[in-house]
């Protein structure tokens, strides 16, 4: 709990905004406004936010509603010991790198893809943090004056045609802007999108809000006398008065959460923050996890605590802190979902929900081996659906294992573990969190990661492994390259492995689902699927090309042992030659 001194004044505002579409068929403007529970105020602050879809662009109000609400609900996820510009920044990297990828996934041009501008404010204990990018503004009125705090990212070719120089979407490493500085009571952030200000000059604006109580009024006020003034554009207007602010520095908030204690090694009758230990789960030399159960609830969940091998470690602290930050920015049903708790830790670890049942593996051999086909593909099919939840969060795996997935509710497979997860947009950046470049299982792992190809690793490492885990099952254990796969370190090692079609171990494996493994499983990432959904195409229905493949010629259906047949008839006519040459 953050101690009661630090708190003693709550932030609280007051808001206004109104929002209209004006001469236009639709409104691609869109605002957001966000107070937390008093559990996170101090931490994370309220956050406002406007933003203004790019008309001329296919998905503009798709990106603009994006960069609202994506933002509030995945900035509120990081963790607390972030700092709001650290965590800010995180967010719209990879809110903008899903903007980008969107846009170009449907092959539109730059300009008419997912584009939006994007203006925020946070305001935190008594200091406020600003991120912009675009042509929308965020004015501050303080004591009569009015100052505009964001610049435009705009290039004016005439008197009537701007273009935007900068936008959320538009290429796929933005500049966005970010400033910080003192809040006070009684500061008016007025935030506007263009089809207002272009034609309301900053006294006007000010006029409009200064000694009125309804802010709600004020900023339907603004809007009609932008578009009385002859605004063809969508017109919009937020306004957030501060009223209180707290005596807490924020420094000091932060500073109390980093120092957030390592847990001691709990054991079986413990209690820590109402949380009774119930069995401990794993132990490995980097973290923990238990099962714990809730003294007031009865509720139980897992609990996951660092190891104390590395506490003096600031890269494993922030990087734990991290990987709670990914799981709290997915939901999905086929991914282990980390539990929020009223109460905040007082020692550093997270919770996750308690999956009942067993491992991939445990189910592998209690069916020692003969595993339906059909079931195979429904469980890699929901497998592949969570992975690429992440995905969409630019997170990749690279742990995919039969250990680290387990079934719930019957046959539901649940991926149960984040611990090796990188996010793409973080990684090779000064971003402070250590970024995992092969910390996975070397049987499930593709072959990139221990050639320490960084550039070839991506969403088709995933792809690997999930083909992996699906030869697996369909074999009883078996590994699609033999004994030598484990033992492949250099480049010739990889090239001088021969793919085992799975109908070799399980004749009842049809020869399509092996073509499809066998194109996941290329020792080559480029030579993969393009993306996961045409995999589970493969699997759930005949590639007509996989078909094919087993009526092709037995050099390019399988070379090895074409040339061990060559080699047996060549070695067959050397003998013979021999032996006639003798007589």
């Amino acid at each position: 709990m953050i101690p009661q001194s630090l708190t003693e004044v709550a932030l609280k505002i007051s808001v206004g905004q109104c929002s209209r579409a004006g001469l236009k068929l639709q409104n691609e403007d869109c605002t957001g406004v966000h107070v937390p529970d008093p559990a996170s105020l101090y931490t994370k602050g309220i956050a406002a936010v406007i933003a203004d879809g790019v008309s001329a662009a296919s998905g503009g109000k798709i990106a603009a509603r994006m960069c609202v609400q994506s933002f509030i609900s995945d900035y509120y996820s990081t963790p607390d010991s972030w700092s709001v510009k650290t965590s800010g920044q995180r967010v719209l990297t990879a809110l903008n790198r899903w903007l980008y990828s969107q846009g170009h996934s449907e092959g539109l041009a730059n300009e008419k893809g997912y584009l939006s501008t994007h203006s925020s404010i946070v305001v935190s204990s008594n200091t406020a943090h600003i991120f912009h990018i675009g042509d929308s503004r965020i004015y501050r009125m303080r004591g009569g004056d009015i100052e505009q705090m964001t610049n435009d990212h705009s290039t004016q070719i005439s008197k009537k045609t701007t273009y935007l120089s900068r936008a959320m979407g538009l290429n796929l490493n933005p500049k966005v802007d970010f400033k910080e500085f003192g809040v006070e009571v009684g500061d008016i952030f007025l935030m506007s999108t263009d089809g207002v200000h272009e034609w309301l000059r900053d006294e006007q604006l000010a006029q409009f809000v200064d000694g009125h109580d309804s802010l709600d009024e004020a900023a339907s006020n603004i809007v009609d006398a932008a578009l009385a003034a002859g605004s063809s554009d969508n017109v919009t207007c937020l306004l957030v008065r501060v009223d209180e602010v707290p005596k807490a520095n924020h420094e000091e908030i932060q500073r109390f959460l980093r120092e957030r204690p390592f847990p001691p090694l709990l054991y079986p009758g413990m209690t820590m923050d109402g949380l009774e230990v119930e069995e401990i789960l794993f132990e490995s030399p980097r973290s923990q996890l238990y099962k714990v159960r809730d003294t007031v609830t009865g509720e139980g969940f897992v609990m996951k605590t660092p190891s104390p091998n590395y506490i003096d470690d600031p890269a494993y602290i922030e990087r734990f802190v991290a990987e709670e930050w990914i799981g709290r920015r997915v939901d999905h049903k086929n991914l282990i979902k980390l539990i929020e708790r009223p109460q905040k830790a007082t020692f550093l670890y997270y919770l996750m929900e308690e999956v009942k049942g067993e491992t991939l593996a445990q189910w592998m051999d209690g069916h020692k081996g003969d595993v339906d086909t059909l079931k195979v593909v429904r469980v890699i099919e929901q497998v592949v659906s969570g992975v690429r939840a992440l995905h969409r969060k630019e997170t990749i795996h690279q742990d995919l294992k039969l250990d680290n997935i387990m079934f719930a509710d019957g046959m539901r497979p649940v991926v149960i573990d984040y611990g090796s997860c990188r996010v793409e947009s973080l990684h090779g950046k000064n971003t402070g969190v250590e970024q995992p470049t092969a910390l996975g299982t070397i049987d499930f792992s593709a072959p990139e990661y221990r050639l320490e190809m960084e550039s070839s690793i991506g969403v088709r490492s995933d792809q690997f492994s999930i083909a992996m885990i699906a030869y697996h099952l369909l074999t009883g254990g078996k590994c699609p390259y033999g004994d030598k796969w484990t033992k492949a370190r250099t480049y010739s090692d990889f090239s001088e492995l021969i793919h085992t079609p799975a109908f070799k171990h399980k004749p009842m494996v049809p020869v399509w689902i092996d073509g499809a493994l066998r194109k996941a499983l290329s020792i080559h990432a480029e030579s993969r699927y393009t993306s996961m959904s045409e995999f589970v195409a493969d699997l759930k229905e005949p590639n007509p090309l996989f078909i094919e493949s087993r009526h092709m010629p037995l050099m390019e259906r399988d070379p090895l042992s074409f040339w061990k047949t060559v080699s047996g008839v060549l070695f067959v006519i050397v003998l013979l030659l021999l032996f006639l040459s003798d007589r």
